[in-house]
């Protein structure tokens, strides 16, 4: 995603999502974000999301139109680097959790809202055919082979964050 702004700015691009399901995490489903912002604020930066859906109403959220992270469902940070950790709520209270690795210069205090939609292109190359976003993260489809080495850094990471508390 590439974010920037004076004073007014935008985001724009792609990223992944996963769904805790009774048998483990969903395959991948792709989305695009959009966005804007208001307030005092300089710079451009290039951003990578991960977004985890920790239980149903965080996927039910992300299933309806006109989603906005932060304006219908709570959205935490998940931990930051390779040992510290943000304030997130392990019990499940949090609906997604978010990862981010930021490249730029980017400052700010600002009004923010993001439209999420489904990237049909991404779902097309990865799965050779569109699929609903709905059945990827219920776990109605097989994660490809391609997404094998996201899905164990997902455990990965979950397993050393119920570690650590």
């Amino acid at each position: 995603m590439i974010k920037g702004g004076f004073v007014f700015g935008a985001e724009n691009g792609r990223g992944v999502t996963t769904c805790r399901t009774a048998n483990g995490w969903s395959a991948p489903a792709f989305f695009a974000i959009t966005g804007g912002s208001w307030g005092l604020q300089i710079g451009l930066e290039g951003v990578d999301l991960v977004m985890i859906i920790q239980n149903d109403d965080g996927m039910r959220q992300l299933m309806a139109s006109k989603f906005q992270l932060g304006g219908d469902a709570s959205a935490a940070a998940g931990p930051v680097g390779r040992h510290a950790s943000a304030n997130t709520d392990w019990k499940l209270d949090t609906e997604i959790l978010t990862y981010s690795r930021a490249k730029g210069a980017f400052a700010g205090l600002t009004l923010t809202g993001a439209a999420i939609r489904r990237d049909e292109d991404s779902t097309r190359a990865i799965y050779g055919h569109l699929i609903s976003t709905r059945s990827i993260l219920e776990g109605k489809v097989a994660a490809p082979a391609s997404a094998k080495e996201f899905l164990e850094a997902v455990r990965a990471a979950k397993a050393q964050a119920v570690a650590s508390n």
